[in-house]
């Protein structure tokens, strides 16, 4: 008996061991420090501090959560992702973004970094395999900013805050729109030369397509529904969320939530609310997804930036870029119950999963 009990104690305390190891970090953006911190979110205490670039905006995890990604923004005009080695909290080096500029959203998404690129007008993919840059789209809109990428890699979103517009960037089927240029020749005859040979029949390709959808100007942060189904974004200019059915691709409702200096909006991973962050006071404004109501108004200080949700629904996490701390915001309470000080001018958050 004693041994079947100390065998049991064993395999309980080999199990805690290994889901505490896999357990996340949380990784925040100090703009004015110019560092990552590598947060405990369960006693909040910084574990350590890497140094990053002049200007970083956005911070990202590999799937493996050994490797974060920053980018290095400078208003659309700088070059550079910074490669942070999570494991033994030290940087890498860099990646050269040239020819292009501005990067600042950031994911990772079926192995690979995918980007904006704000200056140059572009969403960029990036293998860090091959440390090449594998794939690259022009928007043609006006500060590409903010990005989101499906599972599958078959779809991005991305918004463009100056031109008031969504770009969805699909990949899609293309079918084949009928014979090539000079059509076939006559049966029996000769193909002409340096046209397509005989019998020759165009073939379904693959091909990027994007949707172009309107919304107001100022539209930045945004997020996709935990189901898939709708894409809201909040305009900082006049304060309204824009909601879009990813299945037709059109905006069916637009609610005047006046929420002015709107920055960030995040649903909470059940997909029942929305939270959207105001840089102009400090405000994180909570929305019931169903009903489309205010739910509550949670002030965190004088501005409000990055919104990051605990992945088990319990907090949201926000850079509170004026007064130098990230709040925790207890998502059942819906209230303010503790600060973290990562350094000065927070703003980017993420989570890092030890795989």
């Amino acid at each position: 008996m004693l041994g079947l009990i100390s065998a049991a104690l064993s395999f309980f305390a080999i199990a805690c061991s290994a889901q505490s190891t896999s357990k996340g970090t949380l990784l925040a953006l100090s703009k004015t420090d110019h560092t990552l911190a590598i947060v405990d979110p369960a006693t909040l205490k910084v574990l350590a501090k890497v140094p990053v670039g002049t200007d970083p905006h956005e911070v990202i995890a590999s799937s493996d959560g050994k490797t974060a990604y920053v980018s290095i923004y400078g208003g659309g005009s700088l070059h550079e992702i910074n490669v942070i080695d999570l494991v033994n909290q030290k940087a890498l080096p860099s990646i050269d973004t040239k020819p292009f500029f501005g990067p600042h959203g950031i994911t990772f998404a079926a192995g690979k970094v995918w980007f904006t690129a704000e200056g140059s007008k572009m969403v960029v993919r990036f293998d860090p395999a091959t440390k090449q840059f594998d794939w690259a789209m022009g928007t043609g809109q006006d500060r590409t900013h903010m990005l989101y990428v499906t599972p599958d890699a078959n779809k991005v979103y991305t918004t463009n805050v100056s031109s008031g517009t969504v770009s969805i960037l699909a990949d899609t089927l293309m079918q084949p729109g009928g014979p090539p240029p000079g059509g076939n020749p006559p049966a029996g005859a000769t193909p002409a030369a340096g046209g397509p040979p005989q019998g020759f029949r165009p073939q379904p390709r693959k091909d990027w397509v994007q949707t172009i959808i309107p919304v107001s100007r100022g539209s930045e942060g945004f997020d996709v529904s935990p189901d898939g189904t709708q894409l809201w974004t909040a305009a900082s200019d006049d304060g309204t969320i824009a909601i879009i059915d990813l299945a037709t691709k059109k905006v069916i409702e637009k609610i005047d939530a006046k929420v002015l200096g709107a920055n960030r909006l995040q649903f909470t991973p059940d997909g029942k609310m929305a939270l959207i962050s105001s840089l102009r006071n400090g405000d994180i404004v909570i929305f019931d997804v169903t009903s489309r109501k205010e739910i509550k108004k949670v002030n965190i200080g004088h501005s409000a930036a990055g919104i990051l949700m605990d992945p088990d629904g319990s907090r949201a996490f926000i850079g509170c870029t004026a007064d130098n701390y990230v709040a925790i915001i207890d998502l059942k309470k819906l209230e303010v119950v503790g600060k973290i000080d990562v350094g000065g001018g927070p703003d980017g958050l993420a989570w890092a999963v030890r795989q």
